[in-house]
C-alpha cells in the first residue's frame, strides 16, 4: 500500500508505525463510530474487524503486527462493552496471506475460503474472536 512499509521489530521506528496505526486503528475507530450510534439506538447490528499478524506475528511485519495488536485490544473491549446491548463486536484475527502471491513459507487462502467464518461470526455472536489459520 503507498506510504506503508515493513518493518521488522528492530527496525520499527515511530516514522514507519505511525502510518500503520493511523490506517489499521484510527480507521477502525472511525468507521465504528460513524455507524455505532445508530445501531445502539436500534439495538440492533454486528461489527467484525480484520486484521493480520495480531496473533501470530512474523519478523518481516514487525511495525504492521504491532500496529495489529491495538484494533484488536481495542475491538475485544468495544466486545464486552457492549454485551447485552442487542450490538455485536467480534476481531477476526487472518494468519494467513489472502490470495496466490504471497511469501514463501506463507500459508495462503482464498476470500472464498474465509468469508464463512466471518457469517458463522456474525450468525453464533457468541464469542469476541476468531482466527483464520489457512
Amino acid at each position: 500500500m503507498p506510504g506503508l512499509t515493513m518493518a521488522t521489530p528492530s527496525e520499527s521506528t515511530v516514522e514507519n508505525l505511525q502510518p500503520q496505526i493511523e490506517y489499521t486503528f484510527y480507521g477502525a475507530v472511525t468507521a465504528a463510530r460513524a455507524v455505532l450510534p445508530a445501531m445502539r439506538e436500534a439495538g440492533a447490528g454486528t461489527l467484525l474487524f480484520t486484521t493480520g499478524g495480531s496473533i501470530n506475528p512474523v519478523p518481516m511485519l514487525g511495525n504492521v503486527n504491532a500496529a495489529a495488536g491495538a484494533p484488536r485490544n481495542w475491538v475485544l473491549n468495544l466486545h464486552n462493552e457492549l454485551a447485552g446491548s442487542g450490538v455485536y463486536a467480534a476481531h477476526v484475527a487472518i494468519s494467513t496471506w489472502i490470495g496466490d502471491d504471497g511469501p514463501e513459507g506463507i500459508p495462503a487462502a482464498t476470500p472464498d475460503q474465509i468469508a464463512p467464518l466471518y457469517w458463522d461470526l456474525h450468525e453464533r455472536r457468541d464469542q469476541p474472536e476468531a482466527v483464520f489459520t489457512g
